[in-house]
């Protein structure tokens, strides 16, 4: 075999180096499940994520935002999330908590005392904690968005504890929820969040529980016309990725890119749901749901029903109940 000569040889070390340039910055496409609509307050936070991560990584890392269930409910994108099939979502922590239980901290009954403490909660040692936690479970946690806060909204009046009991109610698919509401005296239905507005109009559900947005985008005000304020739960949403798929695709780099760039959307994201929780609550009214707003004896008779719940809870999540309560 004749020998390559000088400058061919350097010719072909040329190409193959450019080769492997090109192809390492070659742009990479990632799939984001979203199971709310386009004009959504958590979705227009995902496509601030995809634009500043688009801008920081130069176009090489490319995030395309699959919303209104398009990958599938809440429980399916999560499977897929973690089997490597999608590559992002922004969920509601209720579900997840079947593979992180440190996320059931966050769900427990009027644990924060305001979007402010929630806030100072997730972006500090706690929720960097309860991040690092997913990580065990083949997820790369990456920050968090407002949820709101979780209010029952019913086909009859409520505006006590006692008002509750017997009524068939959607929950999470969550234990922890599904014991709030045991607690409460609530028949506890778990299903999917897509299947709820079937649900409430053929009578296998007397109401639900969500927040403003939800109950307006989905129609349930049409068909559960009582909101009771009693703001049981105050969501974080988390912002999870595939361990197995983003490791393939990214560098550490880039993915530090987007744990930065989730922190970056927080401001626009808890502004736009701060706007729109308004907006919705106005549309609901008008169109004839009754609010019942507590005051603050009736607020803590909500409270004190549900102390069984955190009793039961096991050692680690006391433990990091202590610490939510200590954030100041």
């Amino acid at each position: 075999m004749k020998k390559l000569t000088p400058i061919l040889s350097a010719a072909v070390i040329f190409l193959f180096g450019a080769g492997v340039t090109a192809f390492a910055q070659a742009p990479v496409t990632l799939r984001f499940a979203e199971i709310h609509e386009t004009n959504y307050p958590t979705t227009k936070g995902d496509y601030e994520i995809a634009r500043l991560v688009k801008e920081r990584t130069k176009g090489r890392v490319i995030i395309e935002i699959y919303d209104n269930m398009k990958l599938g409910d809440e429980a399916a994108v999560i499977k897929k999330v973690q089997d490597g099939e999608i590559d992002l979502t922004r969920i509601n922590i209720g579900p997840v908590t079947k593979y992180v239980p440190s996320l059931n901290a966050f769900l427990m009954p009027y644990i924060f005392r305001n979007t402010r403490h929630m806030l100072r909660v997730v972006n500090g040692p706690v929720g960097n904690d309860v991040l690092a936690d997913a990580e065990k479970n083949n997820f790369i946690g990456f920050g968090w968005f407002d949820g709101g806060t979780r209010n029952f909204y019913t086909k009859t009046p409520v505006k006590s504890p006692a008002d509750l009991k017997g009524l068939r109610i959607r929950s999470l698919q969550n234990d922890l929820m599904i014991s709030m509401m045991t607690t409460l005296g609530i028949k506890a239905v778990p299903m999917p969040h897509g299947e709820t507005y079937q649900a409430l109009k053929d009578g296998r559900l007397d109401g639900a529980e969500n927040n403003y947005p939800t109950y307006d985008e989905t129609n349930h005000y049409q068909l559960a016309k009582y909101f009771i304020e009693d703001e049981h739960t105050r969501n974080p949403d988390i912002i999870i990725g595939s361990k197995q798929a983003l490791l393939a695709k990214l560098s550490p780099q880039e993915i530090e890119i987007i744990k930065q760039a989730t922190r970056d959307a927080q401001p626009l994201q808890f502004k736009l749901w701060a706007e729109t929780d308004a907006q919705a609550k106005q549309k609901v009214v008008a169109a004839g749901s009754i609010v019942t707003t507590l005051n603050a004896q009736q607020k803590q008779a909500f409270v004190a029903a549900v102390q069984p719940v955190y009793e039961q809870q096991p050692p680690a999540i006391k433990q990091l109940i202590k610490r939510i309560k200590a954030v100041k």
